[in-house]
């Protein structure tokens, strides 16, 4: 990890917003194994989502969703400008996709990512050409993402290898979560 604590509960994090403006000719095909499904969420509930950011994105600090109130998440989550897409692997979640139509020109990849038992087993490039596909799917003149060095150390390189090209980069500081307020947050 690439990350410094800068101070108490900060970490130190280079964020690198990528681009995509055509589409891949051709995606990686799925996995023969393990089982797997990918299916669109309609209405999710709180909790479901919060659970899927938790576990996809403890490993690597991610806090922001966590930290909104119902209200915000449930506006976010309800909005016709969202498309999340929840992967299962041999009937269990292993991950999922975030999309968000920031305007008819950006459709950008907000959160992707596996959870922990999910991750080595060959899906990572499939999914994220799934997630690449389903976003061309709206039409957007171009796509992005933004990954940080808190992030999987092989998310930069992927995004890359998948035609994302670098646009800029930024340094900046990312609160840490207590075990504690995790717990707090994902129980309510």
């Amino acid at each position: 990890m690439n990350a410094q604590a800068t101070t108490q509960g900060q970490l130190h994090a280079t964020v690198t917003r990528l681009q995509m403006t055509q589409p891949p000719r051709s995606y990686p095909p799925a996995p023969a194994r393990p089982q797997l499904a990918l299916l669109r969420c309609h209405a999710m509930p709180l909790n479901f989502y919060r659970y899927l950011y938790d576990r996809v994105g403890r490993r690597w600090n991610w806090t922001a969703a966590l930290t909104l109130s119902d209200a915000d998440l449930s506006e976010r989550l309800s909005s016709a400008r969202t498309d999340i897409r929840t992967l299962y692997m041999d009937g269990c979640p292993a991950g999922f996709f975030e999309l968000r139509l920031l305007s008819a020109e950006e459709c950008r990849l907000v959160h992707f990512g596996l959870i922990e038992h999910a991750i080595g087993k060959g899906l990572g490039r499939w999914f994220l050409g799934t997630a690449i596909r389903a976003a061309w799917a709206h039409d957007p003149r171009f796509v992005t993402v933004e990954t940080c060095t808190l992030d999987h150390p092989a998310a930069l390189g992927l995004y890359q290898k998948m035609g994302f090209a670098p646009i800029w980069r930024r340094e900046e500081t990312v609160p840490e979560m207590t075990p504690e307020k995790r717990a707090e947050v994902l129980l309510r």
